[in-house]
């Protein structure tokens, strides 16, 4: 017994090691500098003569403050709370220097997204043109590319401002992201759909909406953009009220077909604002809403992109497919995980879905609040709704709340595919003092972000969920 104590005395220290940051004496193991990856600067420094380990640190010319930040994450995989007191750039930095870039950012990552426990972390603003007429978010990444005047800037998966760009043009209305560094952006003030490389800021396409047997259609400015894993998408709108969808190839940013077509003269002609790619069915949904003396009324089609026919579509007012006539959408979105619709009503601000599986006469369920401490929301006027993960999240001027799916289940079976009035339920992401920034004009979700934008504020909102709270998302 006190061999084997003696071997393990002996073998024991061989393993540690000093380093001296800054003037600053860290004592920490091998295998900890190791954990780093095999490339790292620390890693390297542990492959020294054993017997130079502690008896001879290394002095390194760095932070010892920050090196202390990173040492506690190659022990734990996680930020402790002193990191705080740095910037993002700052520990990015860091981590660049020590080769340790992956750990920090796997690190920085947020929790997952649980809007019953979201709360504001950061607010991203531009150098200049602080007012953001237009962004995008990656779903994958939570990276973020924004638009402020005729300006791209863009944001990694830390939202570190990794560059900014300027285009041609004067504002840009609507961007979407068709490749990595790929943006399609469009105005209403300029006619047709731009493409623009963020690595360099070369403009690399273009596509335009004309017909030379219709004097008609000439300057058509672009109001929404989506795309398919081949294919862009994007809706032309012309002053006399002439409208289409253009589909244009990824690889080569040509047009290759139009289908959608309107005629100005129809006195119910609008442009779609909103366009979704559903990838399961290949269908893509467009959706039109328009607001004056009378009310609110707008459409939701359907479209084939292959043939370019209308699949379905519904109205309002006018269609019949609702059984609230004179309460229309005032906003509508797509969940594409669930195949659903959702529209929240513009005079009673009550939230609807359709299954977009078992779409009829009149698909829509209304759902309800059973929650008797939610206060009224009044009515839905210049609301906005966005689909992300599961989740609903409406904007009503300055609030914002989560619908959540609730899991049900028949005798040890659940039931899947069955919607009815109680299959989500209602909470607040704000507090009073969040809806008191002003009125929301956009939500998206990215990674495990929501961005939320607001009316003549600079900068986006950035809301995350904390990896502290004991809340339970509802999946």
């Amino acid at each position: 017994m006190e061999r084997n104590s003696d071997n393990a005395l002996r073998t024991q220290p061989s393993d540690r090691i000093k380093l001296n940051v800054g003037g600053k004496l860290f004592e920490t193991t091998v295998s900890t500098l190791r954990s780093g990856g095999p490339d790292s600067l620390l890693a390297a420094l542990s492959n020294r003569p054993r017997q130079d380990l502690l008896s001879d640190p290394v002095f390194i010319d760095r932070d010892p403050e920050i090196f202390s930040v990173l040492l506690s994450l190659l022990r734990s995989n996680r930020l402790p709370s002193t990191s705080r007191r740095f910037t993002k750039q700052e520990l990015a930095d860091e981590a660049s220097y020590y080769g340790i870039e992956s750990q920090l950012k796997s690190a920085m990552l947020p929790s997952r997204l649980s809007g019953i426990d979201a709360s504001v972390v950061a607010t991203v603003r531009p150098a200049s043109d602080g007012v953001v007429s237009a962004f995008a978010a990656d779903d994958g990444s939570g990276s973020l590319w924004m638009a402020h005047g005729g300006q791209i800037s863009a944001y990694d998966s830390n939202l570190t401002h990794a560059g900014t760009i300027r285009t041609h043009l004067d504002q840009i209305t609507s961007i979407h992201r068709v490749r990595p560094e790929i943006a399609a952006v469009g105005s209403d003030t300029t006619s047709g759909l731009h493409f623009y490389s963020l690595s360099n800021g070369r403009h690399v396409g273009f596509a335009d909406w004309t017909d030379p047997s219709d004097p008609r259609i000439y300057k058509a400015r672009v109001t929404a953009i989506a795309d398919s894993p081949d294919s862009v998408f994007s809706a032309f709108d012309c002053y006399h009220r002439e409208n289409c969808v253009l589909v244009i190839d990824k690889s080569s940013l040509k047009i290759s077909s139009e289908f959608a077509r309107q005629s100005g003269n129809s006195s119910k002609t609008m442009v779609a604002g909103k366009l979704t790619y559903l990838p399961d069915s290949g269908v893509l949904v467009g959706s039109a809403v328009t607001s004056g003396a009378f009310g609110y009324s707008g459409y939701v089609r359907l479209w084939d992109p292959r043939s370019g026919t209308v699949v379905w579509e519904t109205n309002e007012p006018g269609s019949g497919r609702s059984s609230r006539f004179g309460d229309s959408f005032a906003d509508v979105d797509v969940d594409t995980d669930e195949s659903t619709l959702f529209k929240v009503c513009s005079k009673s601000g009550d939230l609807a879905m359709a299954d977009l599986r078992k779409l009829g006469e009149d698909p829509w369920v209304y759902l309800v609040d059973k929650n008797p401490s939610m206060r009224n929301t009044g009515g839905g006027s210049d609301s906005v709704i966005h689909c992300y993960r599961k989740q609903v999240f409406v904007g009503r001027d300055g609030g914002l709340e989560v619908w959540s799916r609730v899991q049900e289940r028949e005798g040890n079976v659940e039931r899947e595919n069955k919607f009815h009035e109680g299959s989500y339920k209602r909470n607040y992401v704000d507090k009073v003092v969040d809806s008191e920034r002003g009125v929301i004009t956009k939500i998206e979700g990215g990674g495990d972000r929501l961005f939320v934008c607001r009316e003549d504020s600079e900068g986006i909102e950035v809301w995350e969920s904390s990896s502290f709270s004991g809340a339970v998302s509802i999946s």
